[in-house]
């Protein structure tokens, strides 16, 4: 199991779903979990709940560039480190290529492109410092193999994979690791919408849509030292959706 006893973790998007669950399976391997959030007061709740000892909350949007710096600041300033940044924060809008307008696509674009930039670059001084640091980028298997009426969702992810790599690179040489998680179907609200679960997830290879903590279980990985030779690199968590499926 990977130790991250004191190691200070920020994840964006920390008060819902797949990043409410890294935040509370990260901070039950000893690490100290910065919640961060576009709703500080969901962000307080989670923290609360998991306990104050292990989790604190920050006030983060991640499209905008002033509240990165400030949640940054706030965390080197209580801990003087930073060991691990999670971005795990991300939009979707599913609407067809023809009907999709400009500030749809704008929208995901400082969300789920933008906010993964602003918070690799916040987080690099730091870590450069420390001559160690690993970034997690939560992406999508969307990046690789999108579903229909997602073109632009599709686009900021492939976007953030490159980057990753290129990043990776380049940080390499400082200590810094950047990795990616690609979930496939996942049970969040994010994900069924309110819908439930599509019978469709009973056709692929391991017959059920995947868990949030099956994703905290691999950012886990990525954020301790067993994943010290890893970098650049991309775990597929899709139950094998992107293999086919079992239908004959």
């Amino acid at each position: 199991m990977p130790n991250l006893k004191d190691d200070v973790i920020l994840i964006t998007g920390a008060n819902r779903g797949q990043g409410k669950a890294i935040a509370q399976h990260l901070a039950s391997l000893g690490a100290k979990v910065g919640i961060g959030a576009r709703s500080y007061d969901e962000a307080i709740v989670v923290a609360k709940s998991i306990g104050e000892d292990r989790a604190f909350p920050i006030q983060l949007d991640v499209s905008k560039e002033s509240e990165w710096r400030a949640a940054v600041d706030k965390v080197i300033n209580k801990f003087n480190k930073i060991d691990v940044l999670v971005n795990n924060a991300g939009v979707l809008k599913r609407k067809a290529f023809k009907e999709t307008t400009l500030e749809d696509y704008q929208q995901l674009i400082h969300v789920n492109q933008l906010g993964v930039f602003m918070g690799m670059q916040a987080v690099i001084p730091q870590m450069e410092k420390q001559q160690k640091g690993s970034i997690i980028n939560n992406v999508s298997i969307s990046a690789f193999a999108p579903i229909s009426r997602s073109s632009t969702y599709a686009a900021t992810k492939a976007s953030v994979v490159a980057m990753s790599k290129a990043a990776a690179i380049e940080l390499g040489p400082k200590g810094i690791r950047v990795n990616m998680v690609h979930p496939g179907g996942i049970e969040t609200e994010m994900a069924t919408q309110g819908e439930g679960v599509p019978d469709y997830y009973d056709s692929v290879p391991l017959g059920r849509i995947g868990q949030p903590i099956e994703i905290a279980q691999v950012v886990a990985f990525l954020a301790s030292d067993e994943s010290s030779y890893c970098t650049g690199t991309e775990i597929v968590v899709d139950g094998g959706m992107t293999l086919g499926t079992t239908d004959e």
